[in-house]
Order: C-alpha cells, then sequence, then structure tokens
C-alpha cells in the first residue's frame, strides 16, 4: 500500500467508497483498508488471549478479519454511520474466538437460554437508519473536502485530535478539534435544512 503522509487517500465517506469497490475500484478498497486498519489494530490490541499469541500476533488476526470482510463486502449492508468498523470489529471478534476454539480441548458446557431476546432490528428502526444515513449522505455532499475528512477520521474513525492534527497538518490538537467542531456545525446546519 501506497504511503500517503498521513493523509487520507479518499475524503468519501466509508459507505461511498463501499459502493466503488463493489463496481470493482482497487483505489477505493485500498483507501477502506487504510481507513479501517489503524483504529481496527488499537480496537483489538490486548483482545487476544495470551495463550492464543503462541500462535497467531493480534496485527495478523486482524489482517486475516478484514481480509474475510472484504471477500464479503458484495452482502454487507452499511446501515449507519460506523456501520463498517462495527462490521471488522465482529469479524475481529470471530477470529478470537476461533483462535480460543483452537487452544482449548474441551469447552466448558453451558446452558442454553430458552427466550433469547432477538438482537434484529425491528423494520420501524430499519426504515430510521436508512432515513439517518441519507440525511448524513446528503449533509456530507455539503461540506468541503477538508470537512469531511476531519468528520470522517474523528466520527468515522475514532481519531483523537492529536491524531487529527498529525494527519492534517494543524499546529495543536486544540487546533484540529475547533476545526472539527467547525465543520461538525456545518454538518448539524446542513442536516437541519
Amino acid at each position: 500500500m501506497a504511503d500517503t503522509g498521513g493523509m487520507l487517500v479518499s475524503n468519501e465517506s466509508t459507505i461511498e467508497l463501499i459502493v466503488r469497490i463493489r463496481g470493482g475500484d482497487s483505489v477505493a478498497l485500498e483507501a477502506l483498508v487504510q481507513r479501517c486498519l489503524p483504529p481496527l489494530k488499537r480496537w483489538a490490541h490486548g483482545r487476544l488471549p495470551r495463550a492464543a499469541r503462541s500462535y497467531m500476533e493480534t496485527d495478523d488476526l486482524v489482517q486475516d478479519a478484514v481480509m474475510r470482510v472484504i471477500g464479503r463486502l458484495g452482502t454487507f449492508d452499511p446501515r449507519h454511520v460506523g456501520a463498517m468498523q462495527a462490521y471488522l470489529r465482529e469479524a475481529v471478534t470471530n477470529q478470537i474466538r476461533d483462535e480460543i476454539r483452537k487452544i482449548v480441548r474441551r469447552p466448558a458446557s453451558q446452558e442454553l437460554v430458552d427466550d433469547y431476546p432477538a438482537t434484529d432490528p425491528t423494520p420501524e428502526e430499519e426504515a430510521l437508519e436508512s432515513e439517518s444515513y441519507e440525511r448524513y449522505r446528503a449533509a456530507m455532499e455539503q461540506l468541503r473536502a477538508g470537512e469531511r475528512e476531519l468528520i470522517i477520521g474523528r466520527i468515522e474513525m475514532g481519531w483523537s485530535y492529536q491524531e487529527c492534527a498529525d494527519r492534517f497538518g494543524f499546529v495543536t490538537p486544540d487546533a484540529a478539534r475547533m476545526a472539527t467542531n467547525r465543520a461538525i456545525a456545518r454538518m448539524k446546519t446542513a442536516l437541519r435544512s
């Protein structure tokens, strides 16, 4: 993957990148991987039990999970902002579970619960999520490229203000925070219109 000097390969939202990837765009795939790997590695750090680390390192586990997810992007339905990170985290969690299963000879027996609650969203929740995503997407279109990058970096990728300052050339984290807050305020205004 090419070094971009800390800048985003794309200032498009994650969902837009997924649409482009489905169309066969390899640059969008590179941008998505560049965007998703660092926060996912930070999130996964320390989650793999020590006993499983002798077989696989956390970074390898994260990369394996990302590669599996990329192979299934055709069936992935991003319904809200942050859905890609949530999907990747779930994939890493499943990968960790698989590694634990490999090292455990006999899993502990557990009682099955008869009345396990459903976790799928209701049709009403799905409609609200879809409507919210469309409003978010329309508001993002009204922002300048730099504002979109700040919002994507801070909200979708979970970067700290220090990371935003480093990646986007702000002198201090406070300058990045102020610019991000202005971008979010403009997006809120666009959401209300």
